[in-house]
């Protein structure tokens, strides 16, 4: 068993914490806001970002950086646009020679940079994993099973993840390809947004599962342009991902496109939120990264007028199908 510490206390560094401990890790939780690390000491419960589950009274539960340090892994569970500057934080408190993973999902806006790239250059750090994969937070809590994926360019890395992780409720598969597994994670939440939108248009489901297929297409050829697999898209951090996102009334993403379509303006749905939708800052990001490796991405596009332009969703669907006949 070993010293982890997670980074990060919304929904999904919570319900990380609550499954390593449970396999018997002896587990740091840390949390950006004091006021909410006092709440869950004392109640023993995230009723923020993961109301009606419990902490085990062995968690320790911190906001302190220097209180995380000591550990032989450091997960990173926190929204992409504030990674690099906790990872800042978190440089001198690292232990040497200690693992450092990250379970966060998206794109950094500005630098267009990924998970790891970011960690990497914040904390000067090699043999970086990260998890992703389709993993609703409050159903893996729960104890339903899943599955996900540790990815790194080392298996050693890989392996220790997945052992940490993997439980028999909770299944970890390692892969080789991080780029795919993280270009997966953070493209399909863009694509969970349209498919909310077809949802609260009430457009059926011919027109959902055509809109996830092409959604993966698009995925997959920016992915290859950027040198991932392409096999990677079909599996659990791909297609995997973009199923239970475009699926599930749990995911953040789709309740943005549904609400969207239903009229609201996108500062009212987001205000109305206590988790980060990624897809919102992911899709600008996605689309830059098409400009930049040339890649046209139709739904992306789309998806970005709608959030920041107020484009009406009804006339992006008309848009998207009458666009020019091609091949699949």
């Amino acid at each position: 068993m070993k010293k982890i510490s997670v980074i990060g206390a919304g929904a999904w560094g919570t319900t990380l914490s609550i499954l390593l401990a449970q396999k018997g890790h002896s587990v740091t939780l840390w949390a950006y806001e004091k006021e909410l690390a006092a709440q869950m000491k004392e109640r023993r419960e995230n009723r923020v970002f993961l109301p009606g589950f419990q902490l085990s009274e062995n968690m320790n539960i911190t906001a302190d950086a220097a209180k995380a340090g000591e550990a032989d892994l450091y997960l990173f569970v926190v929204p992409s646009k504030f990674l690099a500057t906790i990872a800042a934080r978190f440089k001198k408190v690292i232990a040497k020679g200690a693992a450092v993973a990250v379970a966060s999902k998206g794109i950094e806006e500005n630098t267009l940079r990924l998970p790891l790239q970011i960690l990497a250059d914040e904390l000067k750090a090699g043999d970086l994993a990260v998890l992703s994969g389709p993993n609703l937070s409050a159903e893996i809590a729960r104890g339903m099973p899943a599955a996900s994926v540790a990815a790194s360019t080392d298996q050693a890395a890989a392996r220790s993840l997945q052992e940490c992780l993997m439980t028999e409720r909770f299944r970890v598969y390692v892969n080789r390809d991080p780029l795919g597994v993280q270009l997966g994670g953070a493209l399909k939440n863009v694509i969970a947004i349209a498919a909310g939108v077809a949802d609260g248009l009430e457009l059926g489901n011919n027109a959902k599962a055509a809109l996830m297929i092409r959604g993966i297409a698009e995925i997959t050829r920016l992915g290859t342009a950027m040198g991932a697999d392409p096999m990677t898209f079909a599996g659990l951090s791909g297609m995997g991902d973009l199923i239970t996102t475009c699926g599930s009334k749990l995911s953040r993403n789709h309740f943005v496109g549904e609400q969207l379509a239903k009229g609201r303006k996108l500062s009212q749905v987001l205000a109305g939120m206590q988790n980060v939708a990624e897809g919102v800052t992911t899709a600008q990001a996605a689309l830059a990264l098409g400009k930049k490796h040339g890649v046209e991405l139709p739904l992306v596009n789309e998806v970005c007028q709608v959030l920041y332009l107020g484009k009406d969703p009804a006339l992006s669907i008309t848009d998207l199908m009458t666009r020019s006949a091609t091949s699949e």
